[in-house]
């Protein structure tokens, strides 16, 4: 008997906005660019893609293609992208001690 084997879609479990906040937040800590934007695909989709990109002024193609673990989002779709999931991109100053500690760790 062969064994069957379905594909995993993660927005099944993205249910809640907490969990979404979760893979988001867990993403930007990383800083690795293409699983920012995937996280970002994957939230959008558990939302509607179409509804998204509507809010956020681009194209559903141009979404999936941007958003997608390959994809390299430019800044103004990124920024899009979040004010329509409801999330306001900042930047923290990091200490000097703290970059050090990274470059290291790199």
């Amino acid at each position: 008997m062969a064994l069957e084997i379905i594909p995993f879609d993660a927005t099944e479990f993205l249910d809640t906005e907490e969990s979404q906040a979760h893979l988001i937040e867990d993403a930007f800590e990383s800083g690795d660019a293409g699983y920012i934007a995937h996280a970002l695909g994957v939230v959008a989709k558990a939302r509607g893609m179409s509804q998204v990109a509507r809010d956020a002024g681009v194209t559903r193609e141009a979404l999936y293609k941007s958003l997608s673990e390959k994809g390299d989002p430019k800044l103004s779709t990124l920024i899009g992208v979040a004010a329509a999931l409801g999330y306001k991109l900042t930047a923290t100053r990091v200490d000097s001690d703290t970059r050090e500690d990274e470059r290291r760790s790199a």
